[in-house]
């Protein structure tokens, strides 16, 4: 109707009986990829559109500056604080994802390695670091990125230049449960 063809135009131009055009507009039969294909033809729209509204809702976070959530993570220090920038828990991708802001304010003597599952990757904004990956070190400056297997020990190995601030992004597959 949007487009201003009656059924009976669009039978005619994709070789579609009536018969058939009402069973699959009204769920009795199920259209072949052909069948799709002649109708996207005739209707000038993409296969696509006529899927979109059977889409899943997809989600997405906005976070605004500044009202990240603060947490605490294994090893977190005084001084050492880690911003949650959003999360989307169950999704369809089967990978969860935590991006977080890291700001370093105060140096200590020792610093934590972390091990966990999955791959991260880190970008420098602010300051200047050492980080250790498993017997390898690299000095970060603002720029800087660095993305690795998480599974091996990791962490700041030497604080260089404080106030520090980079990107964490963390990656890792979804449990099934």
């Amino acid at each position: 109707k949007k487009l201003g063809i009656t059924v009976a135009d669009l039978a005619v131009a994709t070789d579609i009986s009536l018969g058939m055009l009402s069973k699959i507009e009204n769920g009795i039969t199920s259209p072949s990829l052909t069948t799709l294909q002649a109708l996207s033809r005739a209707l000038g729209v993409p296969v696509t559109a006529f899927f979109r509204r059977f889409e899943e809702e997809r989600s997405a976070v906005f976070v605004k500056a500044g009202q990240g959530l603060d947490v605490e993570r294994r090893g977190t220090r005084a001084g050492h604080q880690y911003n949650l920038l959003g999360h989307i828990g169950s999704n369809t991708s089967g990978v969860v994802v935590e991006p977080y802001l890291i700001t370093l304010t105060e140096d200590s003597d020792v610093f934590p390695t972390f091990q966990h599952e999955g791959m991260e990757f880190l970008y420098m904004l602010e300051g200047e670091v050492v980080y250790r990956h498993g017997s390898n070190l690299y000095p970060m400056k603002p720029g800087d990125s660095l993305f690795f297997d998480a599974d091996a020990p990791h962490g700041p190995e030497q604080l260089t230049k404080l106030p520090m601030r980079y990107l964490s992004i963390i990656c890792y597959p979804q449990s099934a449960g």
